[in-house]
């Protein structure tokens, strides 16, 4: 507070001159200027002066001669960053060794220090004084700067901490906003997963309780029936829906990208050329289909037998798309250097396109959901354009549709190019045999299935080869069969049991135990203990499987 009285009243100096009348003398002359002047009588006065507030000092080197001047050292050490108390010191002519080095000393410790030597004249020390108590106003500015700049700066760190927190709000507000947005966004995913699982299973449930209701009712009726014409007519009938039920599982699997491929070198032209015969018997004679295949066309790598379901799938959807007639067309070019929609390398395009009534924006968004189908009900699964885009997935390509309302539609399926020369041997649909009932002794199987009535019916498919079969229910059973000296040809497995031992576990003890031994398993489906068992070279059934696939894979097992 005295500072700042210090400041705003008339200019205070503090004169130390001890001896003689120096010290009255010069407060006067300083008061003639203008200059509030305070005589000290001593050392310990002008200290006391200093700390009220002073705007310079003046001194008689003589009143600090030999005097403890380190209190006045001390509190020159003290002042704040601002202050730089000037001092002016009168001298006198003495130039001593003592003196001299006492003076050397004193300048640099009091720092803001200004020399006058006797005699000095009146206007020298009134101007001296008066430059010395400008110098320190000046340091006052600096003060009141730096105390604006202080306060400004706490403002800001004040005005900072305000958006800071209103920042941090806003911030937690929208971190709730999007913690909501995403829950909500669970929630629709998770009820579109529901709808979805929905669908597929409706779907499922529809149409195998339909081939379920035929092979249920039929064996309710082949058990009543004596004529061998209605017989056969049943057992067609169940045969059918089985069919039917195995062919709904494959839609299923190659949609969800599960079912395994058996990928070779394949020429489409050949390939699909000897499709001709299976076509002309899926489509009405209104259908007329024409085959297009660019000169030097690449060989593809696709699973062969999958390749003629999705082009019987095609075909049939082209067939329903045109009820008075029309054409399917058939082109297959290449596509070299193709880079677009994540693909990039060689492909080979396949069109089927058609003549027909074309498909709405609508209709085209969600011709690969599964089960969805625009077909009248029992005229169509909903699973061929689904079985087609999972083919061409986990064949390495994709599928393109162009279509529009009254001028037909257009599916284009790239497939990725072979660099494998094609085999001469053609494999088709209709290529199936149906094996023969022999009464001759093929051999002994050890059947391992937990299934009972799986178990019967395998026993029997068996037999009717001509093998005869041993059954155990689990594969620690099958092990104990094997110990007992038991004179087995094959083994013949499933692949989910329960007891802890999978088909493949079994599969490799047996090798370990009789490496001689030849072992087949049967999955209705387990990916990873099939792709398991095929690393290892074991055979793997799928089901359901027909008689004669049977045969094949047990004669293949056993080298005949």
């Amino acid at each position: 507070m005295n500072q700042v009285l210090a400041d705003v009243a008339a200019p205070r100096v503090l004169v130390l001159a001890p001896t003689g009348r120096d010290g009255t003398a010069s407060a006067d002359l300083l008061r003639r200027a203008a200059l509030a002047a305070e005589a000290c009588p001593g050392l310990d006065a002008l200290l006391a002066g200093l700390e009220r507030g002073a705007d310079a000092v003046f001194v008689a080197e003589e009143a600090l001669i030999g005097q403890p001047i380190e209190p006045l050292l001390d509190w020159v050490e003290r002042q704040p960053p601002w202050s730089d108390m000037p001092f002016v010191i009168l001298t006198s002519h003495r130039q001593t060794p003592p003196v001299v080095a006492w003076r050397s000393r004193l300048v640099p410790a009091l720092r803001n220090v200004s020399l006058l030597e006797r005699p000095v004249q009146a206007i020298t020390l009134t101007s001296t004084m008066q430059a010395a108590v400008r110098a320190r106003r000046r340091q006052y500015e600096v003060r009141a700067h730096l105390a604006e700049r202080e306060q400004a700066a706490r403002g800001l760190e004040a005005l900072v901490a305000a958006r800071t927190q209103e920042l941090e709000a806003a911030n937690a507000a929208l971190r709730a906003q999007i913690a909501e947005r995403e829950r909500i966004e669970e929630s629709l995913r998770h009820a579109q997963k529901i709808e979805a699982i929905g669908q597929l299973t409706g779907g499922v449930a529809h149409d195998f309780n339909n081939l379920l209701m035929v092979i249920s009712g039929g064996l309710d009726m082949l058990g009543r029936q004596r004529d061998p014409q209605r017989r056969k007519v049943l057992m067609d009938g169940m045969r059918q829906a089985a069919s039917r039920g195995a062919g709904l599982t494959r839609q299923l699997l190659a949609f969800s990208r599960r079912q395994p491929l058996k990928a070779e070198p394949v020429d489409l032209r050949r390939q699909i050329g000897g499709m001709r015969e299976l076509l002309d018997r899926s489509l009405r004679g209104d259908v007329h289909v024409s085959l297009d295949f660019a000169e030097g066309l690449w060989p593809v790598e696709v699973d062969p037998g999958e390749l003629e379901l999705v082009m019987l799938n095609l075909a049939v959807n082209a067939r329903d798309a045109m009820p008075a007639g029309g054409t399917i067309a058939i082109r297959g070019v290449n596509r070299p250097a193709f880079d677009a929609e994540g693909l990039r390398g060689d492909f080979v395009e396949l069109s089927v396109a058609d003549t027909g009534t074309g498909m709405t924006p609508e209709v085209q968004a969600r011709i690969f959901e599964p089960f969805f189908t625009t077909k009248d009900i029992g005229k169509g699964s909903g699973l061929g354009l689904p079985q087609v885009y999972g083919f061409a997935q986990q064949s390495g390509g994709t599928v393109r549709v162009e279509t529009e309302i009254g001028r037909g539609t257009c599916i284009r399926l790239l497939l990725p190019r072979s660099t494998r020369v094609p085999t001469a041997l053609e494999r088709h649909l209709l290529d199936l045999q149906a094996a023969r009932p022999t009464h001759e002794r093929l051999g002994h199987v050890l059947l391992v299935e937990d299934d009972d009535e799986v178990a019967a019916l395998v026993g029997q498919m068996l037999a009717e080869l001509g093998f005869e079969a041993t059954r155990a229910a689990s594969a620690a059973a099958a092990l104990g069969a094997l110990a007992d000296g038991r004179d087995i040809d094959i083994v013949f497995s499933d692949v989910m049991m329960p007891g802890g031992m999978n088909g493949v576990d079994l599969a490799r003890e047996v090798k370990r135990r009789q490496p001689n031994l030849p072992v087949v398993l049967t999955t209705a489906y387990s990916e990873a203990a099939k792709q398991h068992a095929e690393a290892e070279g074991i055979a793997v059934l799928p089901k359901p499987y027909r008689l004669e696939e049977l045969a094949s894979t047990m004669r293949m097992a056993l080298g005949r």
